[in-house]
């Protein structure tokens, strides 16, 4: 569904900054894969988020998406086939838009000051009542009035309101407090499982690594180290993770960004 075929990016090259971002890795992501991706800072996650949706350009290696090469496709074309939320709930909305218009741009059918039927009023208040937020009734407020999680729900639907081929969620609750947290990944399961979307989710948390989806990636330097699922990833534990990661590294992950439980 989803190929990445050695692909690499380095920046800096040549200087005193080099960076090796991504080194070499392959990655198939089956249709229907919700995938956890974990790793210390710098280990490349965003990175590999960035060249999915075309915000880099790899130096080498390709990315297919059902079949088609995208390695070289603009991102603003991507974005039509592939949705991304971000850490930071300030992205991905337009805040002095209300909410009816943000969910009218997202589903393609306007915007600012586009007439919206009277059906897709009725079908954005219905989405918006399964977040359960209260935010079908505030239909015509600006988006910058509404919370972090609030906006991060509302976010997550525009990214899936036309359902995309892969959903890219890069840490999109850890700007959050733990309960609104909790919140928006319990929306986030369950639009990924009705809408039976193709997901990779950046995450800190160990546990919820392990906890959600059905696969787990953890990241080095720019590889991929470790990659389970099914009955090897059901029987392992937050330990576990960490012997196999200082087996495969050769060294003990002790970054601070890391949430062990």
């Amino acid at each position: 569904m989803l190929s990445l075929n050695n692909v690499s990016i380095t920046f800096n090259p040549g200087t005193e900054d080099e960076k090796k971002a991504l080194v070499d890795l392959s990655l198939h992501v089956k249709k229907g894969d919700f995938i956890s991706i974990i790793g210390a800072n710098g280990a490349g996650k965003s990175t590999l988020f960035n060249v999915i949706s075309g915000t880099y350009i790899t130096d080498s290696g390709s990315i297919e998406l059902d079949g088609k090469d995208i390695t070289l496709m603009e991102e603003h074309i991507r974005s039509k086939n592939i949705g991304r939320l971000f850490q930071d709930p300030m992205k991905g909305s337009a805040p002095g838009m209300s909410i009816e218009e943000n969910l009218a741009l997202a589903a393609g059918s306007g915007g600012w000051f586009s007439r919206i039927t009277k059906a897709e009023r009725s079908l954005f208040r219905e989405k918006l009542a399964e977040l359960n937020m209260g935010l079908e009734d505030r239909m015509r407020q600006p988006v910058g009035l509404l919370s972090g999680g609030q906006r991060q729900a509302l976010t997550l639907m525009m990214a899936t309101i036309r359902p995309p081929k892969v959903l890219l969620l890069d840490e999109h609750t850890a700007a959050l407090d733990p309960a609104t947290a909790d919140k928006v990944i319990e929306i986030t399961e369950r639009i990924v499982r009705e809408e039976g979307l193709t997901c990779l989710m950046i995450t800190h948390n160990m546990q919820s690594a392990l906890d959600l989806g059905n696969r787990t990636l953890m990241m080095d330097h720019g590889r991929i180290i470790i990659d389970v699922e099914g009955d090897k990833r059901a029987g392992l534990s937050v330990d576990d993770l960490l012997n196999q990661f200082k087996v495969l590294s050769g060294e003990k992950l002790t970054n601070d960004r890391m949430l062990l439980i």
